[in-house]
Formats: structure tokens, sequence, C-alpha cells
């Protein structure tokens, strides 16, 4: 589909990558991985024709439909949410208008025997059938779906796109280019905006419904969820692996020790040549061999090794007071604005605890985080605790650094003690690496100052930590090292992020937002998905929007709650009980089987209409109308299948 053949990217006479080889295919999910700037944006750039190579050639299948979802975009604000959306189908609107003006014909003409009029029945009923296999009838109900799966209310798809902050807008822009269905998706960072209910759906969505796809993420979780091939861009080279991320990590570490050891063999050759010609420099008996020592010195290839894993280092939170016993307690909190965001949360926080906020975006994660911290009003009863020292990281503390200061200047000034000496160690494990350090930070990027506030804090004396997306702009590595140090933190941790790989083993306790409440739930981000009893937080604002409980408080709602019946089951019903599930599991299969296999017949199909005979051929439209038929009712069986069974195992 996409054949990329000894392409070379140069700045300024430096590489950023030599001699790059590979060949996308049909239905690839391709993770592109790399430390930050090794070049994996240019590298979707370049595919998607945005950018050119230095050399080499990028060759591209006849006719082929690329969709490139950049980091930061520029949006339109003249338009509604569903007038934004609607674009995606502007060559559908176009069709109807054509078919409109036909059909306005028909029906003004009454000379029905002559050529020209069965010419135009003709070029109606071809283009009719277009419009169908296209997608023109329903496409409304497919764009609501969309918006819908990445957080969209339908209340809101009639707002102006100005009232939406830049993360909304840039999912309406996801939802455009996913409605376009192009051959090949390339999404720089998707998950940036997105709740941790639209990542899990557009997972599904990427795995299931798109054609091919190559991505750049920092979400693990992600990234494993959806891809199946990983190519790595480390020391200007391309390195293709043919497998998911988690396994590319074992095959990279061994690969890594392989050259090591090949890197210390020549190193020890190299010195014992060196040696040699040192040795017998001024020795005439000996000349020839030193000439000779000294040519294959100078043939000698470098062995490169690739980046080295900052993943070891450790971060230490410099030692502070001790906290009271609750460093925060909330009685009764509401914050409304033109809309209610959360009543009457309780809850109380222990010294030490670490504890995640998750729900859908807008139901008031962050805000309780800004009363917490006293940047805005609410009513209720919010107490700090004795000898509390917040340190606080959110996107706008980036803004607060001092521009005309370096970035080692940054940390120097804060840093106490032996740490002193690893600032160089700890700004290369946040990707300040070499003259990076030495920027002052009024050139730094958004992202790269929200890197350096989040070094700046670790090293800070606190007990108390909050940090809202912590992990947006760390690339997965420099991710390992701050769960490392907040896992060896002894103080109390907030933590609002939609990163399940970050939140995994780091949080002892999840408070769920959805809904204008607050829920308590003991255990991590995985038990708290379990105890939802769904894979992920697709549904999360399904469950919290009909709670009946309006406090967050668990001992109000089970006091609010009548007493479910006892769930023990004999061995007889149990074993009537698995063979019923195991049914509807079956179910299940067959169903997206059946899916699969109509998708199959359906890509055939379209691959023949693509030819000039297909495209003249009107009983293979009516087949490609009938198949895209049976797969809606295909989907919809599929659907309620799983719901089947996700009743039988609730």
């Amino acid at each position: 589909m996409i054949s990329i053949d000894k392409l070379g990217v140069e700045f300024s006479a430096t590489p950023l990558f030599l001699d790059a080889s590979f060949v996308v295919n049909p239905k690839d999910r391709i993770a592109l991985v790399g430390k930050n700037g090794a070049g994996k944006s240019t590298m979707l750039k370049i595919i998607a024709g945005m950018q050119e190579p230095t050399y080499g050639q990028v060759s591209r299948q006849k006719d082929i439909t690329i969709g490139y979802l950049p980091q930061v975009m520029v949006l339109s604000d003249s338009r509604t949410v569903m007038e934004e959306a609607e674009t995606a189908f502007a060559h559908i609107s176009e069709m109807q208008e054509r078919l409109d003006k036909m059909n306005e014909e028909i029906a003004r003409r009454t000379d029905y025997e002559s050529e020209s009029y069965m010419e135009l029945i003709e070029k109606f009923s071809h283009e009719n059938d277009r419009f169908t296999m296209m997608g023109g009838i329903n496409y409304h109900a497919e764009l609501e779906r969309t918006l819908q799966g990445l957080g969209f209310q339908r209340s809101d798809f009639d707002r102006p796109t100005s009232e939406f902050s830049g993360g909304w807008r840039m999912r309406i822009e996801l939802a455009k280019l996913l409605l376009q269905k192009p051959d090949l998706l390339l999404l720089d960072e998707p998950t940036n905006h997105l709740d941790i209910g639209s990542i899990q759906w557009l997972e599904q969505f990427l795995a299931q419904r798109a054609n091919a796809v190559m991505l750049v993420s920092h979400d693990r979780a992600f990234i494993n969820n959806v891809t199946n091939r990983t190519i790595e861009i480390t020391c200007r080279r391309i390195n293709d692996y043919k497998v998911k991320y988690d396994e590319y990590i074992t095959l990279r570490d061994e690969r890594r020790e392989q050259q090591i050891r090949a890197y210390e063999n020549q190193q020890k050759e190299i010195a014992d040549i060196k040696q040699f010609i040192e040795t017998f420099r001024y020795k005439p008996t000996k000349s020839n061999q030193v000439q000779s020592r000294i040519k294959m010195l100078e043939k000698i290839v470098p062995i490169e090794i690739d980046e080295v894993d900052t993943s070891s280092l450790h971060l230490k939170f410099p030692p502070c007071l001790r906290s009271g016993d609750f460093p925060i307690i909330c009685e009764d909190v509401t914050k409304s604005y033109t809309k209610n965001v959360f009543t009457n949360v309780n809850l109380t926080i222990k010294r030490g605890e670490k504890v995640a906020f998750v729900g859908n975006n807008g139901e008031g994660k962050s805000t309780l985080v800004k009363c917490i911290m006293n940047e805005i009003d609410f009513d209720g009863n919010l107490k700090i605790g004795h000898n509390v020292q917040i340190g606080y990281f959110a996107q706008n503390q980036a803004q607060l650094l001092d521009g005309n200061i370096t970035v080692f200047d940054t940390i120097d000034r804060v840093a106490k003690g032996d740490i002193r000496l690893k600032i160089r160690d700890i700004l290369g494990a946040f990707m300040f690496g070499g003259e990076a350090s030495d920027k002052f930070v009024k050139v730094l990027s958004g992202g790269e100052r929200s890197r350096l506030a989040m070094i700046r804090l670790l090293l800070e004396p606190v007990n108390l930590l909050i940090l809202d997306e912590p992990t947006n702009h760390l690339d997965m590595q420099s991710k390992d090292v701050l769960k490392q140090a907040i896992r060896d933190f002894d103080g109390t941790v907030i933590v609002v992020s939609h990163d399940r790989d970050f939140l995994d083993g780091l949080v002892d306790k999840v408070y769920e937002f959805g809904g204008g409440t607050v829920r308590e739930h003991i255990g991590g981000i995985y038990d708290f998905l379990q105890k939802k009893q769904i894979e992920s937080l697709n549904e999360l604002g399904r469950s919290m929007n009909n709670a009946g409980s309006p406090s967050g408080n668990s001992k109000q709602d089970a006091q609010n709650t009548p007493e479910k019946k006892s769930t023990t089951l004999t061995y007889a019903e149990q074993k009537e009980r698995n063979k019923l599930i195991k049914k509807a599991e079956k179910a299940v299969e067959n169903a997206e089987k059946k899916v699969m296999e109509l998708e199959t017949q359906i890509d055939e199909v379209e691959a023949k209409l693509a030819t000039p005979d297909g495209a003249s051929d009107t009983t293979l439209f009516a087949h490609y109308g009938e198949l895209k038929s049976k797969l809606d009712e295909a989907e919809e069986e599929w659907a309620e299948a799983c719901m089947n069974l996700e009743e039988m195992t609730s």
C-alpha cells in the first residue's frame, strides 16, 4: 500500500534518520516508537505528503486515501459541532445535491421515450446506487455514534465549536477523520485530550473498523490494545518488529544486550590495535604491520548502541514535615457553574494514601482539585490537614517558570544535597539531555515547559502531591521514572489521569466522578474496572448518569440502597449458569465471525467497484447495498449478544 525506500531526513546537515525502509500493508496496526526527537512525527508528516524527505522515495498506491491527525491543529470557530463533523461527508452532500437536481429534472420532463431521458434515468440510478454504497442514507446515525463514542452528548451537537476547549475541538477533528474511513490513518498522540472512556471507544474502533493504522502514542495500554507491529526509530535507523509493544520491549532489550557485548568486544579490539600501533610505531621492522593495523582501524565501523534506557534512574523526594492523619477532608462540597458539576461530595484522604480521580471529561475532577487548592469558590466544608505542604502540578503551572534562565538553572535552584550531582541524569530522563539542558526556558514548547515543571516539583519538599494529567507530555521512559518516584514517595498523592498503565500498581483507591456525584472504590485501577464489570471506563458516564444517589458518601449510598439478595449458588446452579455463559460467549463469537465475514465480502466488492468495469456494474452496486444491510443486522446481533453476555456475568 505504501513503500518507504532508503528515506533520509537532515536538519542543518544533522541526520534525523538514515536509509529508512519499510512497507505499510492493508490492515496493518503499527506503533511508531522512539525517544522524543527521534523523528516519529516527521515520519508521519512525510507519509501524509506534508513534508518532503531529504532523499529517498515514498511510493503510494494509486487512489489511496490517507487521514492525518497532528498533535496541534488550527480549528474552525464558525460552525456547530454537528455542522463541523458533517464536513467529513462533504462529498456525500454534493452527491445529494446532484441527485436532487436530477430528481427535479426527471419530475419536470415528459419525453419519456427519448434517448436523453433514458440516459438521465440510468445516470440517476447509477449515482443513487453509489450514494447508497457510500453510506449516504444513514451517515447521520454513524456520525452521531462516533461523536457520542468520543464523549459528546446529544445536547452538545448544536453548540458552537468556539464554546469548547482545545481538547474537545481536537475530538471533533478526530471524529471527522474516523468518519472519512481513509485507507491509512496516521495518528500523532490521539489520546492526549481523551478521557479513559473515549480512549477505550477509540481502541475498539481502530481494532474493529479502521483500515491500516500507524500511530504515535505514549499510552502503553492503548498501543498494546490497538497495534500488532512496532516500528522503532533509534540511532537514526529503523527497526521493524512484527509484534505488539510489550513483546517489542523484550526483543529490544535482548537486542541491546547483544549490541553492548558486540560494542565491548569491538572496543577491546580497537584498544589492542592502538596498543600495537603505539608499541611498534617507530620500529622499522614492524612498519608494514603498523601500517596494516592503521588501515584496519580506519575500516572499523563503530557499533552503535540504542538509546540508553533511563528508566533505572531513581528519584527520591526530599524529606519534609510529617502531615496530619487526614490531609484532605471534604464535607458536602458542592460546585456549580451554569450547570451543576458535583453535589455533596464527602471524602476523606488519609496520610500516605495514593488515590486516583477518574471519570469522563467535564465531570469535575480538575474542578475538585481547584477547590482543594482554593483557586475557586465552592459550597460546603473542605479541610486541609495539619502541616500539609502541597506540591501541585497542572498544565498551567508550566507558565509560572522563569523564562530568562536555562533548563539546568531552573532545576539547580531547587535541588538540594546529593541530588545536585544527578541533575544532568534527571534532565536526561525527562528528555532534556545534552544541549537541551542549556536552553533558555522562554524558547521551550508548551510540552517541554510542562516536563520541566514536573521535574522541579519532584525536587521540592512536599507531603501532599496533586498531579493533574501529569503524563501528557512524557514518553514511556519518563513515565516510568515518575511512576517509581511516586511509588517511593511516603506522602499522600492525588492523581488525575486517563493513563491506565500509569495508574496500575500506583494507586490504592479510586474516586469515580460522574453524574454530579463522586464515589469511592477501594483498590487499584483494574480492581475498579472489574468492580464496574467492564473492561474499560467506556460505560462510566452512563452508569454515573443512572446513579440515583446525590452524595459521594459511600456509607450513605449503602443506607439508601436496598439490600441485595444473597448471590450464593449451589453447585448445580453454578454449573447451569456456567453452561449458559459459555453458550452466550459462543453466540458472541459466532456473531463476531459473521461480522468479519461480511466485512471481508464488502472489501472484495469495494475492490471490484474501484475498477472501471465494476464502477459501471449496477448489479454489483445492488449486491453491495445488500451486504451493507446484512452487516448492519449482523452488528446489531453482535451488540445484542454482547449485552446478553454482560447481563449474565453481572
